[in-house]
């Protein structure tokens, strides 16, 4: 068994057992891929996957491979770029959800920056589905995200308070503050953000908890077009705090309150529990910890 046959495997499993895809993926035949994964059922003895048809299925003992084989190959892949980009350590892979990319991270890099001017980060700005794929796969560091976490190999850790905000037309019924009945928000038509983004799951998870739900009419992965639907009377969004303040300052939007419902959330990091987080990746994570609106908390 090699690193190779650890390779084959999981490309096999991120391709919904799929030889042919993994094959295309791997710049192989079909044929040397499915002649790996019956190296590997030999060589340990197990049915990693089940041939019904012409289709693969999983195993237990197969899931069971999987959960050893990717931090090892994790692992195995932090050693290679480490020891053949020596010079270039100090790169990090920093993964945001839209929200925090947006509003956030820009701010938090240049804070980094400033602090470590020897450091090169590259980051990737994605739904939180996409970034815990990429931890998975060790093309990230470390993400910054605003849901919680599903995947088990995956840890999370708070770094900060937000809250949801509903926003509503301000040339409509509303009024600044007014605090609506449970009937009078339901009726409403809703602007939401897609289903998986942070903001949708949190939003989600205070409706469900109070017995209730809702129908979007309007589907973004965009804070602002949803922030223009609301300014052009379409409906009303529930979104971040820190993305709304602008245009509620400005009169352009108002924000109310529904009886029984609040939206508190955190911030999180995500990173896979087998990474090994350098220093500079620590510093970043601590820096995050203390940030506050352009400054960081002590200075």
């Amino acid at each position: 068994m090699t690193i190779r046959h650890l390779k084959i495997f999981l490309s096999v499993y991120e391709n919904q057992c799929n030889t042919t895809r993994a094959a295309e993926d791997l710049h192989m035949t079909q044929p040397a891929v499915s002649l790996a994964i019956r190296e590997l059922e030999q060589y340990y003895g197990v049915i990693l996957f089940d041939r019904i048809g012409r289709r693969l299925k999983i195993t237990q003992a197969g899931q069971r491979f999987w959960e050893y084989a990717s931090p090892i190959l994790s692992l195995f892949d932090d050693m290679e770029k480490g020891m053949r980009n020596w010079d270039s350590f100090g790169i990090l892979r920093v993964g945001s959800s839209i929200t925090i990319g947006s509003q956030f991270l820009p701010g938090y890099v240049k804070a980094f920056y400033e602090r470590f001017p020897g450091t090169e980060l590259q980051a990737t700005v994605a739904p939180q589905a996409q970034l815990e794929q990429k931890l998975l796969k060790n093309e990230l560091d470390f993400a910054l995200v605003e849901g919680i976490s599903h995947v088990p190999v995956l840890v999370s850790e708070e770094y900060m308070e937000d809250r949801l905000e509903i926003i509503c037309p301000a040339d409509g019924s509303f009024r600044q503050g007014q605090r609506l009945s449970t009937e009078e928000f339901l009726q409403q038509k809703f602007l939401l953000r897609e289903q998986g983004s942070g903001t949708r799951e949190t939003f989600e998870r205070a409706l469900i908890g109070a017995g209730l739900s809702v129908t979007p009419v309007w589907e973004a992965t965009s804070t602002t077009a949803l922030v223009n639907a609301v300014i052009s009377g379409l409906g009303i969004a529930v979104l971040p705090y820190r993305m709304v303040t602008g245009p509620l300052e400005k009169g352009l939007v108002v924000s109310v309150t529904v009886e029984g419902l609040s939206f508190p959330r955190k911030f999180r990091f995500l990173y896979h529990k087998e990474k090994l987080l350098t220093s500079s990746a620590r510093a970043f994570l601590d820096l995050c910890r203390n940030y506050e609106e352009g400054t960081l908390r002590g200075e």
